[in-house]
């Protein structure tokens, strides 16, 4: 009898980095049946949409899916409300609660971080700093009791994968587990690079969020000679072009081919935040196209100093201005830059994931 296979993604409105990783699993395992809170088929990619998707009660409630993070409490309940007795082998790709499913005894459960709960833990206070008296009464006491659900439901995980060195380290500190890196996909023959590059600015990639600190590269390009284009959206939005000058352009989210353009004509893609992997940095690689980053997080497994990008240690508007004088300096080589990024790709992927199942589960 064919083993059966489920899939547990904490929730399905959208395509990101994590969507990308539940695609690559999918294609290792095609008959899978995917587990999820909630889900909008219309945000998905054709081939999540073709799977068996069981998903919450939640799912039902007309709010979810403009205002889900105001359910987060009641997420572990209905995660571990999923029936999971007929499967064998349980794969979750998590980031929030999806790790905590509760699989039959003799089932094989591995489990794909993407990150534990940054709200939850290390970057709590970035989140809720801002939220008033008694509504940061309320979340402190919520988030507590999420920590203590957090800890204790990683003991129903047998073997743990992160997806950067970073990550590892953090399922080492909250969950004192052990976890092997296996990076995420990149689509590195759709990040091509362009013939004839214009390279005539600087490009950020993020969602405008405070623990992005995107308000750190603006001010670094305010006044500057040198242009700055920023993609994303976010609730920093307002705040962000009031601070911006003449040469900062903001652009909302982009088709995918218009990305790839952008990429491939910018001088680097320029970070100040701490990702937990960071696949833009992987993707502006693929296009030729180097990486001025914080030294901190998953970029140090992505970005070689000096080779593919400048990495800096000086979280502040000088270090980051240094760093973008100091790569303006060098001279790298664009075919070694897209050769480090072949180190992310989904072949790689595939084969690295499908070989850590196989060890565990003979």
């Amino acid at each position: 009898m064919a083993e059966k296979v489920a899939i547990i993604h904490d929730w399905l409105n959208g395509m990101r980095g994590g969507e990308k990783v539940l695609e690559e699993i999918l294609a290792l395992y095609p008959q899978a049946d995917i587990f999820t809170l909630f889900y909008d088929p219309d945000e998905v990619s054709p081939l999540i949409r073709s799977k068996k998707v069981h998903t919450s009660r939640l799912n039902h409630n007309p709010l979810i899916k403009k205002h889900y993070q105001y359910f987060l409490p009641w997420f572990p309940r209905h995660i571990e409300a999923f029936d999971l007795n007929e499967y064998s082998l349980v794969i979750s790709s998590s980031h929030c609660v999806a790790k905590g499913a509760i699989p039959a005894p003799d089932a094989l459960h591995v489990s794909y971080v993407h990150s534990p709960m940054r709200y939850a833990w290390d970057r709590y206070h970035s989140y809720f700093s801002q939220a008033g008296f008694w509504r940061r009464k309320i979340i402190q006491r919520e988030i507590s009791l999420l920590r203590t659900w957090d800890v204790s439901s990683s003991a129903r995980v047998d073997h743990f994968v992160a997806n950067s060195t970073y990550v590892r380290r953090r399922i080492e500190k909250y969950y004192r587990r052990q976890a092997t890196v296996i990076h995420p996909p990149v689509d590195t023959d759709f990040f091509q690079p362009a013939a004839r590059p214009s390279r005539d600015y600087f490009l950020l990639v993020s969602a405008l969020v405070p623990y992005k600190n995107v308000e750190m590269v603006v001010e670094t390009f305010r006044g500057s000679a040198e242009r700055l284009v920023v993609v994303g959206q976010g609730i920093e939005l307002k705040r962000l072009l009031k601070r911006a000058g003449p040469g900062i352009e903001f652009l909302a989210a982009v088709r995918a081919e218009k990305l790839r353009e952008l990429y491939q004509n910018a001088r680097a893609l320029v970070f100040a935040g701490i990702e937990d992997f960071g696949i833009a940095f992987a993707e502006s690689q693929a296009c030729a196209t180097p990486v001025i980053a914080l030294d901190r997080g998953g970029v140090r497994d992505i970005v070689v100093d000096r080779v593919s990008g400048v990495l800096y240690s000086e979280a502040t508007v000088a270090g980051l201005k240094k760093a973008v004088a100091d790569f303006s300096r060098l001279d790298l080589s664009g075919p070694a830059i897209r050769e480090n990024s072949l180190r992310f790709s989904a072949a790689r992927f595939r084969a690295e994931f499908q070989q850590f199942i196989h060890s565990r589960n003979p």
